[in-house]
């Protein structure tokens, strides 16, 4: 399984924002993109990035995650 939240942090410039959303042509779901939400909250306890927002759906599930990267 790809680590999304991982691969957005290493595209991104410090101090930069960006959204991490599934992309379905990668083979991503909405259920297989909650493993993100616990990638960037690793990468957040690591001091790395700080996670501004996380939209959900109205059934709970994690559609997108709003990061800013720090180190």
């Amino acid at each position: 399984m790809r680590d999304v939240a991982k691969e957005v942090y290493k595209k991104m410039k410090v101090g930069s924002m960006a959204w991490v959303r599934p992309v379905a042509a990668k083979g991503d779901t909405l259920p297989s993109f909650q493993s993100a939400h616990d990638s960037a909250k690793q990468l957040e306890e690591e001091g790395l990035i700080s996670i501004g927002e996380v939209k959900r759906q109205d059934d709970g599930l994690i559609e997108a995650i709003r990061i800013q990267r720090l180190a």
